[in-house]
């Protein structure tokens, strides 16, 4: 099956969605930020990034996003962006009116069937 990076500074939400993917039959990588995500992804070339907003800092991962899009060998990379970020003190900071460049926007918690539903449609193009 794929390779999947996740980039999440949540412990369980990585331990979590690596049980739901690895019995899928993916491959899974991790990442705590954005900086590690992006030098992982350019490492490991997945074929996917589950990726979180919050990390180091408020838009960590808007940025890693914005950052892989900017690099040739890796823009062709899906992302789904998983946040809780709605939920928070930071959410008018989230750039709703900007291009994000990712594929998915899934909310925390999300539930494992929607996760892979979402897995699989953008691995099937």
């Amino acid at each position: 099956m794929a390779k999947i990076l996740i980039v999440d500074d949540d412990p369980d939400f990585v331990e979590t969605t690596r049980i739901v993917l690895e019995k899928a039959g993916h491959t899974v990588l991790a990442a705590g930020n954005g900086e590690a995500g992006f030098v992982r992804a350019r490492e490991e070339k997945p074929d996917l990034i589950v990726l979180d907003v919050i990390m180091d800092s408020v838009l960590d991962g808007v940025s890693l996003s914005q950052r892989m899009y900017d690099d040739p060998t890796m823009r062709s990379i899906p992302i789904i962006m998983v946040t809780s970020i709605a939920n928070t003190d930071y959410a008018e900071l989230f750039p709703s009116d900007d291009y994000i460049p990712v594929q998915a926007f899934l909310t925390k918690p999300v539930a494992p069937a929607t996760l892979l539903k979402h897995v699989q449609k953008l691995l099937a193009c």
